[in-house]
């Protein structure tokens, strides 16, 4: 017996042949098969009976070959199987180490991420602080060139010329942009002047 599909271009088993010759069957083989158009030909004809047992009897032959084909063959479909079964377990072995590389790189990802999330916040945070303090610097000068201004005001006409340079830093310090706001450097400045 011939092994129809073993080589690629084998000869079909003698049952195969068969009915690749038969004219009754000939007509599921064509690439252009339709079922309605099979099925109404065949009630406009009136031989439903007579082609059912062909069918049937094609069917038959169909199961005998097929299970001809899986006597000869069963090692090879047993090591298929088999082969199929061990890829199984090498892909799910694949996606339990995807799952514990995924779960390694979040664990990474929190350890990196969040830390620097922190240092951008703080690093913003300094910055803040420092502008702050910044200030804070320049009002103490200015509170501080306030009140020996106001000291050599009252010491008369002998500290007339340290009371103007203390006038003149007082107001480049009270110039900036950002004093223009708080109350009490303003309050004091115009004190003085």
């Amino acid at each position: 017996m011939e092994e129809a599909g073993a080589g690629g271009g084998a000869a079909p088993a003698p049952a195969l042949a068969e009915l690749l010759a038969d004219e009754c069957y000939a007509d599921f083989f064509r690439e252009d098969f339709d079922v309605k158009a099979y099925t109404s030909q065949s009630i406009h004809q009136a031989v439903i009976a007579e082609q059912l047992a062909k069918l049937a009897q094609g069917i038959s032959q169909l199961d005998k070959e097929l299970h001809l084909q899986v006597v000869a063959r069963h090692e090879d479909l047993l090591a298929q199987a088999t082969g199929i079964e061990s890829l199984e377990g090498v892909l799910q072995m694949m996606q339990t180490r995807i799952g514990a590389l995924q779960s390694t790189v979040d664990r990474i990802r929190v350890k990196i991420v969040d830390p620097y999330n922190k240092i951008v916040s703080r690093t913003a945070q300094l910055a803040k602080l420092q502008a702050a303090c910044d200030l804070l610097r320049r009002i103490i000068r200015i509170l501080y060139l306030s009140k020996r201004l106001q000291g050599q005001l009252q010491g008369g006409s002998r500290e007339i010329t340290k009371a103007a340079q203390s006038l003149n830093e007082l107001g480049k310090k009270a110039s900036y942009p950002f004093l223009s706001g708080p109350a009490v450097c303003r309050k004091d400045v115009n004190l003085l002047l």
